[in-house]
């Protein structure tokens, strides 16, 4: 991962995060928390130079506050104090909110499940190893993702489309989400009295949160351009190291980039996306539900996932999210996918040298998780295909061993990732398969929206 620095270029055009590849890659909202969070800092980080470099004050104490504090302003540690006020702030109460939610109407739903979801749900290990490792500050983003499908399953659709937009103005990556919000409300909206009205006052709500949002950048049409260019980085490739994805997956067998231009790949990946994202969205036009959105959330960040331009193997943290949302409803899908998340990302790990945390995060997780009776069920596919996904575990273990002792032939140096990248697309490729076969069944097995409660 590209380590970022702060670059100031005044009110008109805010600050923003460019890589050192020259190429940037912030949405608005990302260059306005990164002053929200680096401004207030900088006094004080200035203030505490200042002193701690003075020659007149050479006393026991001074010298003590100076051995305490230098580590402390000047490196990683006040980046994860940041982290983790993000965290507090928004993401955790968002998960509160979506629990209390997504649970209020089904009393099947002990408290020990609930306790259980929450814990799942803040104990994201791959958020934890991205934000704490990266300092990126996923959690906003999600945070507000959360929130949004908690006000949506609460009817609140107007404060909803509201936060969804922030949050798609803070990681351009929440629009791996974008087909399943829209489908939903629009299948809602259908169901009600004034459907165009419902569909207008939604409308109006997410072009007025992109107006403020982006009102610096309005005073002219190339300062629009120039943050719309940094949106969609094709100049990056069409995806990045070993993604566990369809293009670099089979990148083994055709080479994508050497023999096809770039403008064509960007036609075969947007095809591809929305093909493969439009069977869920119909599902949940004609058959809107709680649960059903949420597999169309997880249908849609798999299509992204798999099949969209330019993913990282942070990416994978999108479909993470509605993953462990339905981790009550379906907690094979949520380990099983956890699991291969994890894998997909530790040759990133390995290089970051954030092993040792990957290691211990692993198992408190998986420790937590399988301390309920739910962590431990089984059913479905994940249970008469138990011994193959065995088989398939046990060398994914094998793979974790053998990527840290040994060392890969040199004609191959990228075997391992190879592998690794193997293994997970597969996995990856039967859990968006078994989402969508799994939301249309829900037209069957769970009570779409009531249309005379909705208007």
């Amino acid at each position: 991962m590209a380590t970022m620095r702060h670059r100031g270029i005044g009110w008109k055009s805010p600050s923003t995060f460019q890589l050192k590849t020259g190429i940037r890659t912030a949405p608005p909202m990302t260059s306005t928390i990164g002053d929200l969070i680096i401004h207030p800092l900088q006094p004080i980080r200035v203030t505490f130079m200042v002193y701690s470099s003075s020659c007149l004050i050479q006393s026991q104490f001074h010298c003590l506050l100076r051995e305490v504090m230098s580590p402390i302003l000047g490196g990683k540690l006040l980046m994860r104090w940041t982290v983790l006020s993000s965290d507090v702030l928004i993401f955790f109460p968002a998960v509160l909110y979506f629990v209390l939610a997504y649970s209020s109407n089904n009393s099947s739903f002990r408290k020990s499940d609930l306790a259980w979801q929450i814990a799942v749900l803040l104990i994201n290990p791959c958020l934890i190893l991205i934000d704490h490792g990266h300092f990126q500050y996923n959690c906003i983003s999600l945070g507000l993702t959360v929130g949004a499908i908690a006000a949506i399953c609460t009817d609140k659709d107007l404060v909803g489309s509201f936060l969804f937009t922030l949050a798609l103005n803070h990681k351009q990556m929440s629009a791996y989400f974008a087909p399943a919000f829209f489908s939903h409300l629009l299948g809602k909206c259908m169901r009600r009295r004034n459907p165009i009205v419902e569909v207008l006052k939604l409308g109006l709500v997410v072009l007025g949160t992109f107006a403020i949002i982006w009102l610096p950048y309005l005073h002219s049409v190339d300062a629009v351009l120039q943050v719309l260019s940094r949106l969609a980085p094709f100049e990056r490739g069409l995806y990045e190291d070993y993604v566990a994805n369809f293009w670099c997956t089979t990148s083994v067998l055709i080479k994508w980039k050497r023999f096809f231009s770039v403008k064509l790949l960007k036609f075969l990946s947007f095809t591809a996306t929305l093909s493969t994202c439009l069977p869920s969205m119909i599902q949940q036009i004609r058959f809107p539900s709680k649960q059903g959105f949420l597999h169309g959330l997880l249908c849609s960040s798999f299509s992204f996932y798999l099949f969209s331009f330019q993913v990282h193997e942070k990416s994978v943290l999108l479909p993470l999210l509605p993953a462990s949302m339905l981790a009550l409803d379906e907690p094979s899908l949520f380990i099983h996918f956890l699991h291969y998340a994890l894998l997909s990302m530790f040759p990133l790990i390995v290089r970051d040298k954030l092993v040792q945390a990957y290691l211990a995060i692993y198992a408190l997780t998986f420790l937590i998780i399988n301390a309920s009776n739910k962590g431990q069920r089984k059913g479905g596919a994940f249970h008469s295909a138990r011994v193959l996904f065995g088989f398939f575990l046990f060398c994914s273990l094998v793979l974790h061993v053998v990527y840290l002792v040994v060392r890969p032939p040199e004609r191959y140096p990228f075997l391992f990732e190879a592998v690794i990248m193997l293994l997970c697309f597969s996995q990856f490729t039967f859990l968006a398969v078994f989402s969508n076969i799994k939301q249309w069944t829900l037209s069957k097995d769970v009570q779409p929206m009531d249309k005379q409660k909705l208007n």
